[in-house]
């Protein structure tokens, strides 16, 4: 296996699901989950999520990933759902509720990293394994699963000075970062910077509390207060939820024509892009990590090893050598939404080009 640092891009990892099959047909060995190792497909998958705010854990990942425990435990599995609606208090007592009622694995996407170690150790000490989704917690963690998120901000960084052309030249950005309680968050920002640094000044940056997007509308007005609507040429946005409370504020002071960055590819920022309002966002094979967060939990809530599908280790502040899948991105620009999100079945064409987008949708041929 090869070892990867969590705060260093790992290379992008290309996952064959369709090799992997029916967790049943991995090898057997012997586990510290308790009698884990002796259950079949009548199993009990806890799935936490840390928020709603973002359309994608509520629309996307919670079915993918029930579907796909049904797929591999023969209809047999269960997947037990909570939601922390990004209270970090809130998710240690759901993972508290999940330990006392004896799920068998935990999947897990963290409010705070840091804040759920603890509750990461519980389920550890009462023999139930747990997979770091999309966030790699603190805590004796078994398996992570995430997209390569120095990679994301690299992505987002280069679409942006592409858009900018010489206008990054003498002018300057606003960079409006995720989080600081979400480690990709951060590796996001390292990645865009890496890209950004030295080609176009930063006038001025914020971490935006809980991703939510009034916070971003209110930090992008306090930059253009404080910078002037002619001096930003772009705006690195972290995600698209963002990006739509950052496009407020630049209309609301008459600025119409400045690149912004997006991510997660969520419908109103694909009909932002549709309409040249927001220039790119970074599209995410959901189903593709679903799928193996799903893979993960039943294998080590049937006492099974990960080696067919974690080629890869990740390590955090507590825990090193964690089995780990990173999943490919790509940069989704107006160009190439057929090839992506549709070609995908994320959305359709009819769910994108409604009404009020029609006629954007016709000019850039989407059909």
């Amino acid at each position: 296996m090869r070892r990867t640092a969590i705060a260093v891009a790992a290379s992008a990892l290309a996952v064959s699901l369709a090799a992997c099959g029916s967790a049943a047909e991995s090898g057997d060995k012997d586990s510290d989950s308790g009698d884990s190792a002796a259950k079949g497909d009548n199993i009990k998958i806890g799935l936490l999520l840390p928020e709603n705010q973002t359309a994608r854990y509520e629309k996307f990942d919670k079915p993918l990933i029930e579907k796909k425990v049904k797929e591999l435990t023969n209809n047999k599995g269960e997947v037990v759902y909570a939601n922390a609606k990004q209270d970090a208090s809130l998710q240690n007592q759901q993972v508290d509720t999940m330990v006392t009622n004896k799920v068998d694995a935990l999947i897990v996407g963290a409010v705070d990293f840091k804040a759920i170690a603890g509750s990461v150790k519980k389920a550890k000490e009462a023999g139930i394994p747990v997979v770091a989704f999309d966030r790699l917690a603190e805590g004796p963690i078994d398996a992570y699963t995430s997209f390569d998120n120095v990679t994301v901000g690299k992505t987002q960084g280069e679409a942006l000075l592409e858009a900018l052309g010489d206008k990054a030249k003498g002018g300057q950005i606003v960079m409006m970062n995720g989080a600081s309680t979400d480690p990709n968050a951060a590796q996001f920002k390292e990645g865009a910077h890496s890209v950004l640094d030295g080609k176009v000044k930063v006038g001025r940056e914020y971490d935006t509390k809980e991703w939510k997007p009034e916070n971003a509308n209110a930090n992008m007005e306090g930059a253009i207060s404080a910078l002037g609507k002619d001096k930003i040429v772009g705006v690195y946005s972290a995600n698209d939820g963002m990006a739509g409370g950052i496009i407020t504020a630049l209309k609301a002071a008459g600025i119409d024509d400045i690149p912004v960055t997006g991510q997660d590819a969520e419908l109103a920022g694909v009909q932002r892009i549709v309409t040249g309002e927001q220039h790119m966002s970074v599209y995410k094979s959901y189903p593709q990590e679903a799928n193996v967060a799903a893979e993960m939990a039943v294998l080590l809530a049937q006492g099974k090893p990960l080696d067919s599908i974690a080629k890869d280790t990740a390590d955090s502040a507590t825990t090193k050598g964690i089995p780990s899948v990173l999943v490919p991105v790509v940069s989704l620009t107006q160009e190439n939404i057929n090839d992506t999100v549709i070609k995908d079945g994320i959305y359709t064409v009819e769910e994108i080009c409604t009404d009020k987008y029609k006629a954007a949708c016709d000019k850039i041929g989407l059909k």
